[in-house]
């Protein structure tokens, strides 16, 4: 394995991370989210396997937009010959995304609330 094309490979999709950071304003809100997931992993006691499965319906979502970006970032340079194709095609992409982040909050909700819940509580 060649350490100098690992580090270039992965100079490569930090600077993809970046530019979907600063260009795409859902994936900010979803960092944003997936950072509150994170303070409450560190603040409440949950189980192993709570916090692995609140790391995967996290990172899914997060995978899901970039792929949204991807795909959209494609499918508008061949826009002008396909227009409704390419409106369809953007909006099952949204979709995709907006299927995956509300099955991570109402997983995040199922596994969190009883947590918040006996906080308040006392």
């Amino acid at each position: 394995m060649n350490i100098f094309r690992f580090f270039r490979s992965l100079k490569t999709a930090t600077k993809g991370l970046r530019y979907i950071f600063v260009h795409e304003q859902n994936f900010r809100i979803q960092v944003f989210a997936f950072m509150l997931v994170c303070v409450c992993i560190v603040v409440f006691p949950l189980r192993v396997y709570e916090v692995i499965v609140l790391f995967l319906v996290s990172i899914l979502v997060l995978v899901l937009e970039i792929l949204n970006t991807v795909l959209e970032t494609f499918v508008d340079i061949i826009k002008p010959r396909l227009a409704y194709q390419v409106a369809v095609v953007k909006d099952m992409m949204a979709a995709m995304v907006l299927v995956a982040s509300f099955g991570a909050l109402v997983t995040g909700s199922i596994i969190l609330l009883p947590y918040i819940f006996e906080i308040v509580a006392k």
